[in-house]
């Protein structure tokens, strides 16, 4: 990076934080402080609900998970539409009426003080940890392509979030995301543009060839990943735990100048969250066609790891391989060119034999690339074997210009920034409306603590997240780590909340020990998989089968204690 680059990203960066902490330097208001301006319209609803979901994992780890794996994560998403539909008709609805600050005040209403409280406590786990893992993807891997020591660049984006959020805010965080969208949004559409520039004439079929571009798999099977059967069920229970039970999403639509303006920011969602999803996985495919071209190719992308290792004892190990990947690679181009010229030439057979030939020559690549992870973990058992998530920064610092570079990595911080500030904000909520406020129930009327409250849990929750990003190491795959802590958590928490919508009859003691029974036998099915691969299934199915044994357990417990639902503790305020 030079000069150029340097100025673009500390000004970017540095005047989004000033601007949100400037607009916002005067809100004393509890409602504005954790619910954001009544004025709020549904574009910057939309934008920030966009923001709060992408994060800098998904910039950087989902175009490397396509590089790895194909575009089939895209099927991940086939029921977020569906389910924020179902948000807008029953969940924003029922949350506006009630002018709740959190989701889990209706649960107290709507239950009792025991449900709220392991509401709230779920979330404020999940999410808690989550924060850690927000913060520390993107500074290990900014670290390294910046040289800044680790500890440092999780102080730096930790505290400097921390500083604006905790000044202005839910308010802040929904200023500041709609102009994080648009560097993220400039940033990726440059990296696109540049990355098609840079392609060969016709190379594009190569990830269609090479099985980078399949992105919807029929096939029947709870073991897969991503299928488009797991995609529209699973994925239709993880959006609607996402956007309706959590709090870092419900905070950013509830606080709109009226329902419509939560709906249609929701629908916006809607309609443009798969299309750039899709956008992202096609980069990671592009890149994937890219590097395919370069002779410089590196056989592992992490090359601070790499390079530190082959500078040691066991050096001369990791040489071998560096020699044995770079003939793999100079005789895949060739077959890879002749797949080319023989689909030009419109010879069906010729084109099979070359498209043989070049998958053979693929699948040597991905054995010496295995090669070289299993070599690292046995010289250094430490070591982060990972590197798909290294693979746009890879492109970013090697093919860009400078001033894009700038940009783009202004793209990672600032997506850092955002999706970290709304659960700071998310988390600061909770704990001030449902745990705070419920334990100190006469500091309630006092509208200036409840703010200063809320401003120290902001920044004690920042500083958690920032230790556990300090001290703690994650499992390599970012993305997909998110979505599998998310998929153990969500499905006892949705459960409740669909419990509490759809069976009036079920009880708070009930369905509080129908949330528990769930909550284990989720991990006991996932630590079953882990242990025993016979009986392993797709994460995402986690979702559908944790919500409905809630359900079937609320009922039965309630057939048993034969308690009926309380009527609400307050009565409903209708919806503006």
């Amino acid at each position: 990076m030079n000069l150029l680059d340097w100025l673009v990203l500390l000004g970017a960066i540095v005047g989004i934080a000033a601007y949100g902490t400037w607009r916002t330097r005067h809100t004393d208001s509890l409602n504005t402080y954790l619910k954001g301006n009544h004025n709020t319209g549904w574009v910057t609803i939309g934008l920030s609900v966009m923001a709060t979901q992408a994060s800098t994992i998904t910039y950087l780890s989902l175009p490397g998970q396509a590089y790895e794996n194909g575009i089939a994560f895209i099927q991940n998403y086939f029921g977020l539409p569906l389910a924020l539909i179902i948000v807008c008709a029953f969940f924003l609805p029922i949350y506006r009426k009630l002018g709740v600050y959190t989701a889990y005040e209706y649960l107290g209403q709507r239950f009792d003080a025991k449900t709220r409280l392991l509401g709230a406590s779920l979330f404020l786990l999940h999410r808690g940890l989550q924060a850690g893992i927000t913060i520390y993807a993107p500074a290990i891997i900014l670290s390294t392509v910046l040289g800044w020591p680790l500890n440092l660049t999780i102080l730096f984006t930790g505290l400097l979030v921390i500083i604006y959020t905790v000044t202005g805010g839910s308010a802040a965080v929904n200023l500041t995301q709609r102009w994080q969208m648009a560097v993220i949004f400039g940033g990726m559409v440059t990296a696109f543009v540049v990355l098609l520039t840079k392609l060969p004439a016709g190379a594009v079929p190569i990830a269609g060839a090479l099985g980078k571009l399949q992105a919807v798999d029929f096939t029947p099977d709870l073991k897969q990943r991503y299928t488009l059967w797991s995609g529209i069920l699973g994925g239709l229970f993880l959006s609607l735990s996402y956007f309706g039970t959590d709090q870092t999403q419900v905070q950013r639509y509830i606080g709109g100048a009226a329902l419509r303006e939560g709906r249609l920011g929701l629908m916006f969602n809607a309609m443009f969250k798969i299309p750039m999803q899709f956008c992202i996985v096609m980069l990671g495919a592009l890149l994937f066609v890219f590097f395919q071209f370069q002779p410089d190719t590196p056989v592992f992308f992490n090359q601070t790891e790499w390079r530190r290792h082959v500078a040691g004892p066991e050096g001369a190990r990791l040489h071998v391989i560096e020699e044995k990947h770079t003939a793999i690679l100079a005789d895949k181009q060739v077959k890879i060119r002749a797949w080319m010229a023989a689909r030009e030439s419109g010879v069906p057979g010729d084109e099979a034999s070359a498209r043989s030939a070049m998958l053979a020559a693929q699948k040597a690549s991905d054995a010496v690339r295995q090669e070289a992870r299993d070599t690292l973990r046995a010289i250094d058992p430490q070591a982060k074997i990972k590197d798909s998530d290294y693979v746009f920064i890879t492109f970013i610092l090697t093919q860009l210009p400078h001033g894009v570079i700038g940009l783009l990595i202004a793209v990672m911080i600032a997506s850092a920034l955002s999706s970290k500030a709304g659960e700071l904000n998310a988390l600061a909520t909770t704990s001030t409306i449902d745990l705070w406020r419920h334990f100190r129930p006469l500091a309630a009327q006092d509208e200036a603590r409840n703010v200063r409250n809320a401003k120290w849990f902001t920044a004690l929750w920042g500083c958690f997240a920032i230790g556990f990003a300090l001290f703690v190491s994650f499992a390599e795959n970012l993305i997909e780590a998110l979505n599998i802590v998310a998929s153990l958590f969500y499905p006892a928490l949705l459960g409740v909340f669909v419990v509490a919508f759809f069976l009036k009859k079920v009880g708070g003691s009930a369905v509080f020990w129908a949330a528990l029974a769930s909550q284990v036998f989720v991990l006991l099915l996932f630590s079953a998989g882990k242990f025993y691969p016979a009986y392993e299934i797709g994460y995402l199915w986690l979702n559908p089968i944790g919500c409905a044994a809630c359900v079937i357990f609320s009922l039965l417990f309630q057939a048993i204690i034969g308690q009926r639902a309380s009527p609400p503790a307050s009565p409903m305020r209708p919806a503006t």
